[in-house]
């Protein structure tokens, strides 16, 4: 059985980001696109002397000391979330754990086997997308990805390694939990992804006529997947805040789970409604 949807298209996220950064900054925001958060803190003093200062009492402040001053945080963390929120008091959970999707790339002489997306139903019981075909907005052809835990948070690469990122990721019981109930299928995607032959088996279901010959390695990406203690996929929004000084200034977007970027407008809306109330505005 399969839903024919022949509106269905695709964007090029990277310009529409971009253009949502634009309309920020015409509306007087400032757009921030490197901050390596180090510390979320209470000002103790007004600032240089300023009578206002304590208008702006949460310092925000980078590993190299730079200090952004703010009245209320809101941070969309993704896959540092759950250090965001660790940092500024409120609890480390739902944990992150960050999964590598990696992609093959149809070759152009091929492209004519795939004439729109083809998205299969994914099982919700695993973190895993399943295969799909997206024609992108070059006129290339991506086929995946597979779902293999990375060895780093931004680890878009299969030899990336963080010593810090690894060991969170294998000391926390959720992810422990979480192996043990989907070894035999953790250990197939592993496989898909050094092997490419086998992860072309699955794309046959799809299109008999795909061959290993018609396909090249691909980009990867990497999915924030968020994970209780009890090994629980957390496919929901979690809004996260704390008490006292600073956690009752602070809202964590913990989880935006797919399709965050489809439903983009949607979910800004929602936050926006979210920061309203919690800060009475």
């Amino acid at each position: 059985m399969a839903l024919d949807s022949p509106y269905t298209g695709i964007v090029d996220w990277r310009e529409v980001a971009l253009r949502y950064g634009s309309d920020f900054e015409e509306a007087g925001g400032t757009v921030v696109t490197e901050y390596d958060v180090n510390d979320i803190s209470m000002l103790n003093e007004s600032p240089a002397g300023s009578a206002e200062g304590m208008k702006y009492p949460i310092a925000i402040r980078d590993k190299k000391g730079k200090e952004v001053q703010c009245r209320y945080v809101l941070t969309c963390g993704g896959l540092y979330s759950d250090r965001l929120s660790q940092i500024s008091g409120c609890s480390r959970e739902p944990r992150i754990v960050p999964f590598r999707g990696d992609y093959l790339v149809l070759k152009p002489e091929k492209h004519y086997l795939v004439k729109g997306n083809i998205y299969p139903v994914p099982n919700p019981r695993f973190p895993f997308l399943g295969v799909h075909f997206t024609p992108r907005m070059d006129g290339s052809i991506w086929l995946g990805p597979n779902a293999v835990l990375a060895f780093k948070r931004e680890g878009y690469k299969m030899y990336d390694f963080n010593a810090r990122d690894f060991a969170d990721a294998l000391s926390f019981s959720g992810l422990q939990k979480l192996v043990l109930r989907n070894i035999t299928y953790g250990i197939g995607e592993m496989y898909r992804g050094i092997f490419i032959g086998a992860q072309v088996k699955i794309l046959q279901k799809y299109i008999p006529e795909l061959s290993l010959s018609d396909v090249l390695r691909g980009p990867a990406g990497v999915r924030a997947q968020a994970l209780d203690r009890k090994g629980n996929l957390v496919d929901d929004f979690v809004f996260d805040g704390g008490v006292g000084d600073i956690g009752s200034r602070v809202l964590h977007v913990r989880n935006a789970p797919s399709p965050a970027a489809t439903s983009s407008l949607a979910i800004a809306e929602m936050i926006a409604d979210e920061v309203e109330n919690r800060f009475s505005l």
